[in-house]
């Protein structure tokens, strides 16, 4: 059976030496990272199981870290390892995604019976949305492509295949302009034009090829067609 991998992101090197080994005795793959900004890069370069984060890094807070995994891989369980015990602390991360949230100091046999536990219920999780299929082609999401059938290629920005990513995992529902702006544009909604959320869906449409995938809801938002 393939060991599951497991990336732990913390600065204090003796704590993340102690959990990597941890967890190594228990028979995971182990990665390691001691700040945010190279925790957020192994993380998105994929074939990970589960994350642990702690809160407090250099060069990205881990409130940030948690954020972008949540918005980038949404079916990647994290588990948040901390100091900060505080109730509202421990509100905050589980509100942003976090999976569970283990306080400092603790047991090793603490650490890994969570990480069993999280991984359990983990198993029957919808996976990231990689691929979207067109009538006219594919979208590659993470390579921030669309594929036409008739053997052309266009190259999405950053943010249109953020933008993409966000629909496709919000399927089910119709998504508003002003959750766009805070989950996407990373702004809060009174600071941007809403104009730059309609000048994407259109480029971007001229890419799909055609408005039958992107669908605007007059009044609402937006939404991929299933």
């Amino acid at each position: 059976m393939t060991p599951r991998t497991v990336l732990v992101i913390e600065d204090d090197l003796s704590i993340r030496r102690g959990m990597a080994a941890a967890l190594r005795y228990a028979s995971y793959d182990v990665r390691e990272a001691g700040d945010g900004v190279s925790g957020t890069d192994l993380t998105l370069a994929g074939d990970l199981d589960l994350v642990l984060l702690d809160l407090v890094l250099p060069m990205r807070d881990g409130i940030d870290v948690l954020r972008r995994i949540r918005r980038e891989e949404p079916a990647l369980p994290v588990i948040v390892v901390t100091a900060r015990g505080a109730e509202e602390e421990r509100v905050r991360g589980l509100d942003l995604g976090a999976d569970d949230y283990v306080v400092k100091p603790f047991s090793a046999r603490e650490l890994l019976a969570r990480v069993e536990a999280v991984l359990r219920r983990s198993v029957d999780r919808p996976q990231a949305v990689r691929r979207l299929q067109l009538a006219t082609g594919e979208v590659d999401l993470d390579r921030g492509q669309v594929r036409l059938a008739e053997g052309g290629c266009e190259d999405l920005s950053k943010l249109e295949t953020d933008l993409l990513r966000y629909l496709a995992k919000s399927r089910d529902r119709i998504v508003s302009r002003d959750e766009l702006l805070v989950r996407v544009w990373q702004q809060k909604p009174h600071l941007v034009a809403t104009r730059s959320v309609d000048m994407t869906i259109a480029r971007l449409r001229k890419k799909l090829g055609g408005r039958d995938f992107l669908v605007t809801v007059r009044g609402k938002g937006y939404r991929l067609n299933p």
